[in-house]
């Protein structure tokens, strides 16, 4: 670690990340028409974001900054692939890594990994059949569409709250901070598809403690201190490929996971990669 990353990672470790989310989320959901147009511009201008995608271009009309953040983008902007057997990408993003999960262990950066079982809340049955299976992990950054889609048609398994730190989710963080995205608050989707159990895994950061999905609405805040889990079974929710299941109120990381010989990455997906939603990322092996 160089003395820059250390100035930009050590002060994550005390910080009082849930708090600060807390006063961040007051801002952003903010209707006062200064500070969500001080906000919307900065953003703008400092990230490059393109307002010419956004089905509503003109700033006055978002309620807030939230509003604005998850905007939704004109339609047939992100056409989804109609390859037969394609997995689509779930969001706008980079992909930070992309590979095999070897022997229950996901790489991170730098030699630095996390176990499946932790990512997915503690849980080994959960992880199982995961177990030597394929991830890939997509970073949203400020200027991305942050609604994340289905990358196949799926029924709702399992969606578990699982309660923790708020590191930022940056390349600087990730490098340096052992078990990042096991470590921070996180809510998982486990679904049933053509390829078997898949999990999508919806990161938190600082200042972006607040998750959603279509069937739950806001799952946090609240943050919680133990793991939480609600189960499907009884009353099924089934989404097609492409569409919307949740979104990030600011933005994050998502994990995806699927089963060993269940799907493969198309070549040369990999770190630093700019993916598209709706783009091929791989396919389901038949």
């Amino acid at each position: 670690m160089t003395f820059k990353e250390a100035l930009a990672i050590l002060p994550q470790y005390i910080l009082p990340h849930h708090t600060l989310s807390k006063m961040m989320s007051y801002f952003t959901h903010s209707e006062n028409r200064f500070i969500k147009t001080l906000g919307i511009t900065q953003v703008i201008k400092h990230y490059g974001v393109n307002m010419a995608e956004s089905i509503e271009e003109d700033i006055s009309a978002f309620k807030s900054f939230n509003h604005f953040f998850t905007r939704e983008l004109k339609p047939g902007l992100r056409p989804v692939t109609t390859e037969p057997n394609a997995i689509a990408c779930p969001a706008d993003g980079v992909i930070s890594q992309a590979g095999i999960i070897t022997g229950g262990n996901i790489f991170q950066a730098k030699g630095k990994s996390f176990t499946a079982t932790d990512l997915l809340g503690g849980s080994s049955e959960r992880a199982v059949p995961f177990k030597n299976g394929v991830f890939s992990t997509i970073y949203l950054a400020p200027k991305d569409y942050h609604r994340m889609h289905m990358p196949l048609t799926g029924t709702l398994r399992e969606m578990v709250h699982v309660p923790g730190r708020l590191f930022s989710v940056n390349t600087v963080t990730a490098n340096n901070v052992p078990g990042l995205f096991a470590r921070n608050e996180r809510v998982v989707a486990i679904f049933d598809t053509a390829a078997g159990p898949m999990a999508l895994v919806m990161v938190g950061a600082i200042f972006v403690s607040s998750v959603e999905t279509v069937w739950h609405g806001v799952v946090t805040p609240p943050s919680v201190t133990t793991v939480q889990s609600w189960q499907y079974h009884d009353s099924p929710v089934t989404l097609n490929q492409g569409e919307e299941m949740g979104r990030f109120n600011m933005g994050s990381t998502i994990i995806i996971l699927f089963g060993e010989n269940k799907a493969q990455w198309r070549n040369g997906l990999g770190d630093g990669e700019t993916v598209r939603l709706g783009e091929k990322i791989g396919m389901v092996i038949v």
